[in-house]
């Protein structure tokens, strides 16, 4: 066998090892470990209510509904869309952005039957850079607790403690904001509506 074509060979032997390694055995090992140590996180941090998943912590709904809470508007796809993850890439001065900053400031405040020249929170009117983000601040959910409470008949008290209890607190205590997860706290809405109903 010449010089050339035993490196040759030994060059397909080594992409054929390494395509094993790297594309079979790590990938295997790896979720085999998630799968292990970490089963919730790895399978999608699915939310499950009776029995079945209604979706993902970490990706935000489209939640339209007067009775619920709404999440922060998003740019991907047609709406949180996570093949499409995206922001919209558009600047501060287009006016393109300025024009639908505006008009869902004026959504809010119809729904929510405020002012019209109260102050919306910003993450109530400005997608993600992802466009899938499933938190909102806690200031835009204690905004929508006088619309939602009067949809169920739920004193406002009640629903801002449901508030309290799902509030995240910064990581490590100094990163990031104080959040709320939209569809956990949904889910918990659904819940206590349903115990209301059952006590009445």
């Amino acid at each position: 066998m010449t010089n050339v074509k035993r490196q040759a060979l030994t060059a397909l032997l080594m992409v054929v090892i390494m395509t094993v390694i790297g594309g079979v055995v790590y990938p295997l090992m790896v979720t085999g470990i998630a799968q292990i140590i970490f089963p919730y996180q790895a399978n999608g941090s699915m939310v499950i209510k009776d029995g079945r998943v209604v979706g993902s912590k970490l990706i935000g709904q489209n939640f339209t509904s007067v009775g619920y809470f709404h999440g922060r508007p998003s740019a991907a796809g047609k709406g949180y869309d996570a093949t499409l993850s995206s922001g919209s890439n558009l600047g501060p001065t287009n006016r393109i952005l300025i024009d639908e900053i505006k008009k869902r400031a004026d959504l809010i405040r119809k729904e929510n039957r405020l002012p019209a020249d109260a102050l919306v929170p910003s993450d109530l009117v400005t997608a993600s850079a992802s466009g899938l983000d499933p938190d909102i601040s806690v200031e835009a959910a204690y905004l929508q607790v006088p619309r939602i409470a009067k949809v169920w008949g739920i004193s406002e008290a009640v629903l801002k403690r449901l508030i309290d209890t799902h509030i995240k607190r910064r990581q490590f205590g100094i990163l990031g904001e104080e959040r709320v997860n939209v569809l956990e706290l949904n889910v918990a809405l659904d819940d206590l509506v349903s115990r209301i109903s059952q006590n009445n």
